[in-house]
């Protein structure tokens, strides 16, 4: 498929954002298999494993209401800036370097830590159904990854991400059924319900929400805001495609990953003990145990699709990234040279691709880094979302309460300092007012600024005596919630002092193709 893009001469704008012009059918699919990676397998599994009947639920719909909820923001960035490649370059265009570098930063480590986890699956999964090794399985998905991205970017991402896509979803709809009636289908019920704690039996279970479910709802928006890949295709849909393109991803991740986090459920009814008490075992436990060597084969395609369409979006991510903010508007300054740029983006994805598999062999627990990674980008939520809407923010109100926030969060997260009396009480009432913030943030897309502030106004009544003297007992939860309060807070006192006011029309005479800069020079 790769080798069927003919682009002799490659085009930066394309190399990274296809131009702007990529259809609903590619558009969707490819965000749908981005957005299932390895991890929302593994992870999703593990979170019925751990959780029970809730577990899948808390992980697959958040994520899903994470494609719904940032697709109005969506519009709105795409209305304000049509020609962008990252949000990091808007930010450049709407405060200046500082605010633009914090934002590429955070995307690249983020996109590097999902490479790393795409390339710790693929070890897993061969260590397991095949004779290689850890390292081999990693080895082979860089290099195969690497590949084909390698040749067009992000043309060859979104192709390869459409093949990918059927192949997962014909794969689990056969997979899932099959294991659990080799399982005992429904008579697993009844031997099985006796093998769940009270918490897992429970549909509601309080301590999924807190520990899995509530961490990862915090993080819904932060994902949508630090992922360059969402990002990305983002602004290479058409215009007019944004709205179907995220509702069917919707649907698509949904199903999907709720589908398969019920192989955990399954898992703990039978009995079976992850190897080596390691979660990200369970799903290969349970095909080597239940499946014929032919599903065993389909299995593997799943995954090994699901991780390689995220992992070659990963790819282009960071690409862009480095080419757009590193190189086009901090070392070559606004006079960008195309060609180089493509050298850039291309050494960029080799030199990545090395460092996951550096990373991967350290076999990191997967759910951990997601909530950690979500928690970080909380603190970007507020800056980047109002920098789109409010004219008063400032690149030094942005800088300051990113930085600040990053700090609270470390502390909460860690317990760098015990959470108890003053210092908890302070988290406590940053954590109400970043949950008001989640809550206002998502009617406020949904429903404009009105619905927003009502519902944040009523959210941070109701969440103030749950979360006060509560939530110190559960610091993940209580960190996410503190990165986007102590933010938010901070960058208004810090732009209630600004009186200027900034045209965002603006923005769109500073985002330009650097393709077409590069002719309109020429022609100069």
């Amino acid at each position: 498929m790769t080798l069927s893009i003919r682009e002799k001469k490659e085009n930066v704008d394309g190399f990274m954002v296809s131009n702007g012009a990529v259809g609903f059918g590619i558009s969707a699919a490819s965000m749908t298999a981005t957005w299932v990676w390895a991890a929302s397998l593994y992870a999703s599994a593990s979170s019925g494993y751990t959780y029970g009947l809730s577990g899948p639920i808390h992980y697959g719909l958040w994520g899903a209401l994470m494609i719904l909820c940032i697709y109005p923001f969506g519009r709105h960035f795409r209305r304000v800036a049509p020609k962008a490649h990252t949000l990091a370059e808007v930010m450049h265009a709407r405060h200046g370097r500082s605010s633009q570098l914090i934002l590429a930063v955070s995307n690249i480590v983020g996109s590097i830590i999902s490479l790393t986890a795409n390339f710790t699956a693929a070890g897993a999964l061969m260590e397991i159904l095949t004779p290689f090794s850890f390292l081999h399985g990693v080895l082979i998905a860089a290099v195969g990854v690497l590949a084909y991205t390698l040749w067009s970017g992000f043309r060859a991402s979104v192709m390869t991400d459409f093949a990918q896509l059927v192949a997962m979803m014909l794969a689990a709809a056969l997979i899932v059924p099959m294991v659990f009636f080799a399982t005992g289908g429904t008579d697993l019920f009844d031997q099985g319900f006796a093998r769940l704690t009270d918490e897992q039996a429970n549909f509601f279970s309080g301590e999924a929400f807190l520990e899995q479910g509530g961490p990862y709802l915090a993080a819904v928006l932060a994902y949508a805001i630090g992922n360059q890949t969402i990002a990305q295709r983002l602004f290479a849909v058409r215009q007019d495609r944004i709205k179907s393109t995220f509702m069917t991803a919707t649907l698509g991740y949904a199903g999907t990953v709720i589908g398969l986090g019920m192989l955990g459920l399954l898992a703990v009814m039978v009995g079976l003990q992850p190897l080596n008490g390691d979660m990200n075992n369970i799903i290969p436990q349970m095909a080597s145990e239940y499946l014929s060597p032919v599903m065993i084969g389909l299995l593997f395609i799943m995954v090994i699709g699901s991780l390689s369409s995220t992992a070659d979006s990963d790819l282009a991510a960071l690409s862009s990234l480095v080419m757009t903010d590193i190189y086009g508007k901090n070392l070559a300054r606004g006079k960008a040279n195309p060609q180089t740029m493509l050298y850039i983006g291309r050494i960029t994805m080799i030199a990545a691709a090395a460092l996951g598999v550096m990373f991967a062999v350290s076999n990191f627990n997967i759910l951990d880094l997601l909530v950690f990674v979500g928690a970080l980008w909380g603190a970007l939520v507020f800056p980047v979302i109002a920098s789109f809407y409010w004219d008063r923010i400032t690149n030094l109100a942005f800088t300051v309460s990113v930085v600040v926030a990053l700090g609270f969060f470390l502390v909460a997260r860690f317990e760098l300092l015990p959470l108890t009396g003053v210092v908890a009480v302070v988290m406590e009432f940053a954590a109400v007012i970043g949950g008001a913030v989640v809550f206002g943030f998502m009617a406020f897309g949904l429903f404009g600024k009105q619905v927003g502030f009502t519902v944040g106004a009523i959210a941070g009544v109701v969440l103030f005596p749950l979360i006060m003297g509560f939530l110190r007992d559960y610091p993940t939860l209580l960190g996410s919630l503190v990165s986007y309060g102590v933010s938010t807070v901070v960058c208004v006192a810090i732009s209630l002092t600004n009186k200027e006011r900034f045209d965002f029309a603006l923005i769109n005479e500073r985002v330009t193709e650097f393709q077409l800069k590069d002719k309109q020079e020429a022609v100069r």
